[in-house]
């Protein structure tokens, strides 16, 4: 079965975006950028909430851009035939190798786990994570965590009264002080 991944870049204090909106201290190396560039080539599928999508549009037409350098293009040459589903009650069409989700996130999850296919299931975007993560549906959060407090903003954990034991999995540091953890969810064997 298709394993559900969340995996976003999250400041030391656990946030994904600072308090006035601002990401760019994700902004990653060439050896992060490789990592991530990896990771990605492992998905089968990526869901994103409308914020994440309207952001990576960028990569869509990439590839035009004379400025990229040979790492950039690999990624856009990954991202732009990846399959998207993103989630949105505010757009009624979106571009490239994408499709507005026609359900819930549990019925994409559920659908998309059923189908014949290859890669994980991503998930990013906070706000769609946490609406996975509290239906219980992501199997692996994978955060790398940069060496930054930001002091509030957009919480890369959902905040719920639930506990979740997670398995170490894997663990990585990266020579700018990025340090790479992946967990799973430690599920229970019904008895």
């Amino acid at each position: 079965m298709r394993s559900v991944t969340y995996s976003m870049g999250v400041s030391l204090d656990g946030y994904i975006v600072g308090p006035d909106g601002g990401f760019d201290w994700t902004a990653p190396d060439e050896e992060v950028f490789r990592f991530v560039t990896d990771e990605i080539r492992e998905v089968g599928v990526h869901l994103l909430g409308r914020r994440l999508y309207e952001t990576m549009l960028y990569w869509e037409t990439a590839d035009q851009d004379p400025s990229l350098d040979d790492s950039m293009l690999e990624w856009a040459a990954i991202w732009k035939p990846l399959p998207k589903v993103v989630f949105s009650t505010t757009l009624s069409a979106v571009q490239g190798n994408a499709r507005l989700a026609s359900g819930g996130l549990a019925e994409e999850i559920e659908r998309l786990r059923a189908e014949p296919g290859e890669g994980d299931i991503a998930i990013g975007g906070a706000t769609l994570a946490a609406e996975a993560a509290a239906l219980g549906l992501i199997d692996e959060y994978r955060a790398r965590v940069y060496p930054v407090l930001v002091g509030g903003g957009i919480p890369f954990f959902p905040q719920r009264e639930r506990r979740v034991n997670l398995e170490l999995v894997e663990t990585r540091t990266f020579s700018s002080g990025v340090v790479y953890l992946r967990y799973r969810v430690a599920r229970q064997a019904l008895l």
